[in-house]
């Protein structure tokens, strides 16, 4: 048996979870079956029972709107994907960006169609401001593929029931398997060097912050709850790739205001290599997850498995994967009736926030302990063999 995954992040190029999951996830399975990935870049890699084809795209000559060219580039490239002649026995989706190439598979070459559901646009209103009117066609998109799906992964429970509620889905088709960790790579590697080249004291204890510059993170509720922080510790936000100029400009104010009030916050821009990452995980004396919305949240698992504590808000599958009281803590999140992607008092869930911050920061034994806590539980519970195994008898069952 042999799969196709058709994604578009793969490395080196990938800036969010969805990229991590198919990157460890397509290793994993090249352990057991046959794989390819088709993906958007200039990759092209070969390993045993793994090939990886990128798919470059020259939009210069294109007179469209600038906010729709990630669209229109997604559409071209996916029909790149199936011009290339598809020897596989299965389909297998990652985000929207994908979507076109699997619907084109299923009918032309009458493949079944495995879709992972890492986020739903309906709960990503945020967007519009990115894509404008692009925003429709990809829940459009997203909805048609979901629904003609042989078979849907939500990457969590909380995930499966908004699909669920949000898609006309056969229960039946519709699958748990959680993101993974590879805990081998993942783990304490301390590396002074690391932050003296991004200008972290070492010798103070700091707070970290990692993920995209976007509604869904959270992190202008993060930069407001400085102001209630305690004494004694930095702030490191490792934060790029800005959704749009405005949500920038946004930041950039709301950092600037932070900083006039307190010395040690450090924002690191640049997207990080994972040495980097893991070296900043396991020298951070927690990390926050102020996420809005987060059908998994991977990055937990991350500093979890680097032995961190955890600060996260109380919602989609974070509420499955940490803890409360046990690897961090979790911060309720009251959200409107009206606009459910938004606190329904900003002042307080950055209130709440800061005073989970300064409890774990007041209380070393107590994060140490949560630590230890945390790498056990990516031990037993998010193994990227184990997830490979669950993804490959799904596999077996469509195609037989």
């Amino acid at each position: 048996m042999k799969t196709l995954l058709l994604t578009n992040e793969y490395p080196p190029h990938i800036y969010g979870g969805a990229g991590v999951h198919v990157e460890y996830l397509s290793r994993s399975l090249a352990k057991l079956m046959a794989v390819e990935v088709r993906c958007f870049g200039a990759q092209d890699e070969t390993q045993p029972n793994l090939r990886v084809q990128g798919s470059a795209l020259d939009s210069s000559p294109w007179q469209s709107p600038a906010h729709l060219r990630s669209i229109f580039g997604a559409l071209a490239r996916n029909l790149e994907f199936n011009t290339r002649g598809i020897d596989a026995d299965l389909v297998h989706l990652h985000t929207w960006y994908a979507h076109w190439a699997g619907i084109l598979a299923k009918l032309n070459y009458g493949l079944p169609l495995v879709l992972t559901v890492h986020s739903l646009e309906p709960l990503r209103p945020w967007k519009r401001e990115q894509l404008q009117g692009g925003y429709d066609f990809t829940c459009w998109l997203e909805k048609t593929a979901i629904e003609m799906a042989d078979a849907v992964i939500a990457v969590s429970k909380e995930t499966r029931d908004d699909i669920l509620r949000l898609f006309a889905v056969d229960p039946a088709r519709v699958h748990v398997i959680y993101n993974g960790i590879d805990p081998q790579e993942y783990q304490p590697r301390p590396d002074p060097a690391v932050l003296q080249a991004h200008g972290i004291n070492p010798a103070q204890p700091f707070v970290m912050f990692l993920g995209r510059i976007t509604r869904q993170k959270g992190i202008i509720h993060l930069i407001r709850a400085i102001e209630h922080l305690d004494p004694g510790f930095q702030m490191v936000l490792c934060a790029g790739a800005a959704d749009t100029p405005e949500i920038a400009a946004e930041m950039q104010q709301a950092l600037q205001a932070a900083q006039a009030k307190r010395p040690g916050i450090i924002w690191i821009e640049q997207m990080l290599g994972n040495a980097d990452k893991i070296a900043l995980y396991s020298q951070a004396a927690l990390f926050v997850c102020p996420s809005i919305y987060e059908p998994f949240g991977i990055i937990n698992l991350e500093a979890m498995a680097c032995e961190t504590a955890v600060v996260a808000s109380a919602v989609g599958g974070i509420k499955e994967v940490v803890r409360h009281a046990e690897t961090g803590l979790l911060v309720p999140l009251a959200q409107q009736e009206q606009s459910p992607f938004e606190p329904l008092d900003p002042a307080a869930f950055a209130r709440d926030l800061a005073a989970a911050i300064n409890e774990l920061m007041a209380d070393p034994a107590r994060r140490q302990a949560m630590a230890k806590a945390g790498r056990q539980r990516c031990i037993e519970h998010f193994s990227w063999d184990s997830i490979a195994r669950q993804t490959q008898q799904l596999y077996q069952q469509l195609c037989s």
